[in-house]
């Protein structure tokens, strides 16, 4: 996948389910559940070790789902999500080593950016889509602009802190192609089995979304 596709893909999704999951046999249900809440994409991150196993597990069962690995901190770790299946890579800040991995075979990287200098070195090595972390405690929607102003080729998934009550304000904002968020998918709800309510709170934030920014950008 192009980074051009990469970025129109997340444009029409909108909304990235940020997972951490606690155990593998867990990954093909919350993976369905969120197909048909109307989020084929889930970020799993590298926060738990069933992450490798969720991913691949996904990737078998669930191909209609894009799933991509986060908190991804390694070349090792970025290497195991792609063996996995892993289709995109997120970063929680800007590794060079990482990212040139990831460039070198083709897959769509989006590393953690949070201040001018990191947007610079991310657009140098010609990435256009970065994940402003922590977005909420960084300074939310107007640290953002503030941000992404003297940078017009570059679109942003802020991430952290981010939930119903503020993911319209971010959508908002021109430079941003979708938002990650793990409300819909909390740790707690997975580790219980509640995916009736996972899928409600995905519905939910897909409807949340769609109503904020109708149009894809």
């Amino acid at each position: 996948m192009s980074a051009e596709d990469f970025a129109s893909f997340l444009a029409d999704v909108r909304v990235v389910p940020v997972v951490a999951i606690p155990r593998a046999d867990e990954a093909v249900r919350l993976a369905r559940t969120l197909v048909e809440a109307g989020l084929p994409c889930a970020e799993i991150t590298f926060r738990t070790d069933a992450a490798a196993a969720a991913i691949a597990a996904i990737a078998h069962a669930v191909p209609e789902l894009r799933v991509g690995a986060g908190t991804v901190l390694s070349v090792a770790q970025a290497d195991a999500a792609l063996h996995a299946g892993a289709s995109f890579i997120v970063a929680p800040g800007f590794d060079p080593a990482v990212v040139d991995f990831a460039l070198e075979r083709g897959v769509p990287v989006v590393p953690g950016v949070c201040t001018p200098t990191e947007v610079t070195l991310a657009l140098a090595r010609g990435l256009s889509v970065l994940k402003l972390f922590p977005a909420e405690a960084s300074g939310g929607v107007s640290y953002l602009k503030a941000l992404a102003a003297p940078f017009g080729a570059a679109r942003f998934v802020p991430t952290g802190g981010i939930g119903p009550d503020n993911l319209a304000a971010y959508l908002a904002v021109r430079q941003v192609v979708a938002c990650g968020g793990s409300w819909m998918v909390a740790k707690d709800l997975i580790a219980a089995g509640e995916f009736d309510t996972i899928g409600a709170l995905a519905a939910e934030a897909r409807r949340l979304a769609c109503e904020a920014r109708p149009s894809v950008v």
